[in-house]
């Protein structure tokens, strides 16, 4: 079967220092691009991340610090990439949690404002967590019925999770062949920020998900306590989420 696209997708998946969104970054880049007609485009790159990869992480993914100590940095290749998904809804596995936050950070550290929001986003392991609570290499054999052969690494991961979508897509009733429905189904919260430190509620309106004021209006508490703001942002929170809540800031004060 095809994907029912408007837009073309990119499906992709990331390799990375680690798992942390703020300070990690990204080793090896794989983007699996379907065209509304069916036809396909990919980019896999290794990058280096200007850090040491740890230990542990080599362990997992097989990429050493010397596999990428030639390659380009990702401000050197982030044209490119933004280039190659200037269009594109997005797909992934676990990508809303992980590689889209992770990848905005990338492009806001390079000075390139790509904006990841305005995309439809299908994460393929929320449906699958939804339907059958597995892994990528269980969703993999248990949908299309294959091993996966390279898991960790980014291209093998990308198709296969381009796989395992055409096949949930078959496999349930329930679900729609149209990326509108798959992003709203897969999506757990309505994220103004990629984090989720900041969601839309019922109202559509902006308000915190954590701490003392989770739950309130964002706009709301920023003029009442603009501390808050500046505790934000001198601390150990992604770029995208200072971002966001600065642009609400400078919305509440009508700049």
């Amino acid at each position: 079967m095809n994907l029912n696209l408007k837009n073309p997708i990119a499906f992709f998946d990331l390799e990375t220092t680690g798992i942390n969104t703020v300070s990690d970054r990204i080793v090896e880049l794989s983007i699996l691009k379907i065209n509304p007609n069916g036809s396909e485009e990919s980019l896999t790159m290794r990058l280096n991340p200007e850090m040491t990869i740890p230990d542990n992480v080599i362990e997992i993914h097989g990429i050493t610090n010397e596999d990428v100590a030639d390659k380009p940095t990702f401000k050197e290749v982030a044209k490119k990439v933004a280039g190659f998904i200037e269009g594109c809804d997005l797909a992934g596995f676990n990508c809303n949690k992980f590689d889209i936050p992770l990848l905005a950070e990338e492009f806001l550290r390079a000075d390139r404002d790509v904006s990841l929001k305005k995309r439809k986003v299908v994460d393929v392991q929320v449906i699958f967590h939804k339907m059958e609570q597995r892994t990528l290499s269980a969703a993999y054999k248990f949908y299309c019925s294959k091993e996966l052969v390279g898991a960790h690494g980014a291209e093998a991961d990308t198709r296969a999770t381009y796989e395992i979508l055409k096949a949930q897509i078959e496999h349930y009733d329930k679900l729609e062949n149209d990326l509108g429905f798959l992003a709203e189904f897969s999506s757990h919260t309505k994220n103004a920020d990629f984090a989720g430190r900041i969601v839309y509620n019922k109202d559509n309106i902006e308000v915190f998900n954590f701490g003392k004021y989770k739950g309130r209006s964002v706009e709301e508490i920023l003029a009442k306590d603009l501390g808050y703001y500046g505790w934000m942002m001198k601390g150990d929170f992604p770029l995208h989420t200072k971002k966001v809540l600065t642009e609400i800031k400078m919305r509440g004060f009508g700049q």
